[in-house]
């Protein structure tokens, strides 16, 4: 079953054109996976710092103490 006129994908595929869906958008993808992958670091990186903080927050000397003895 055959998409195309081409009955063969023995011939030279300069001639034949784009071979796969969005020919042309490699870099606008790059550009948003880079975009994307940095911008879940800073999210990544604020949440733990958050969580971080929260801890030494709550983080008193008796209950570390209380830690240390239990164990």
């Amino acid at each position: 079953m055959s998409t195309i006129e081409y009955s063969s994908w023995a011939v030279d595929l300069a001639e034949v054109g784009p071979v796969y869906p969005l020919q042309g958008w490699e870099v606008l993808m790059v550009i948003l996976g880079v975009v994307f992958w940095l911008g879940w670091h800073v999210i990544q990186h604020r949440r733990e710092t958050k969580e971080l903080q929260q801890q030494v927050k709550d983080y008193s000397k008796q209950s570390a103490s209380h830690n240390i003895e239990q164990y």
